[in-house]
């Protein structure tokens, strides 16, 4: 089954306007109804969102693999509650591209996905605050790039991939980006 993302209710935290540490909404021209945070991860990508160029998941493939999206073609990823991966699958946007990686033996960037749409609450979680998104395929990857692979990679250094090996939603900044989509023999944008 697919993996979805979710994040604290804004019930459940105080307003971003009652915080000084925080700016105000007009601070946020792309995202005019959600405040900046300087502690939240500022994405990039299709949307003009600078220093990202897309999203990674894991996924275990014995449960569901890049080729089930293939199958499928349109499939809802829910059930992740990780409070970080959530605030991450929070961040991502209709049309961002999301790499596919495949967790246990293979350890492996299977695929290129695209969001089909924006994040929507996960029908699968009782409290309501966590976030689902819809993905559409886009390639396989042609060969399959390994942990070892990109760990080798002086350009993936600083990816959380690589230094927060047990996050299931992460961005991926431009120069791993490009080294993966490289390797595996994907469209860099699709």
């Amino acid at each position: 089954m697919p993996a979805h993302f979710g994040r604290p209710a804004d019930s459940d935290r105080p307003a971003d306007s009652d915080r000084p540490d925080r700016p105000a909404d007009s601070d946020r021209p792309d995202r005019p109804d959600r405040p900046a945070r300087p502690d939240a991860h500022t994405p990039a990508g299709p949307a003009g969102r600078s220093g990202v160029a897309g999203f990674l998941v894991k996924t275990e493939p014995a449960d569901f693999a890049y080729a089930t999206l293939v199958r499928e073609r349109r499939v809802t990823w829910d059930g992740v509650r990780n409070a970080l991966a959530q605030r991450h699958l929070a961040a991502m946007r209709k049309g961002d591209l999301v790499l596919v990686y495949h967790t246990g033996k293979e350890k492996a960037v299977a695929g290129l996905a695209r969001a089909a749409a924006d994040p929507k609450p996960d029908a699968t979680d009782a409290t309501g605050k966590a976030l689902a998104i819809e993905f559409v395929p886009v390639a396989a990857a042609t060969t399959p790039v390994t942990l070892a692979a990109i760990k080798a990679d002086p350009r993936c250094a600083e990816f959380a991939l690589v230094r927060m090996p047990r996050l299931s939603v992460m961005p991926v900044g431009e120069g791993a980006w490009t080294a993966i989509v490289a390797a595996a023999g994907l469209p860099a944008r699709a």
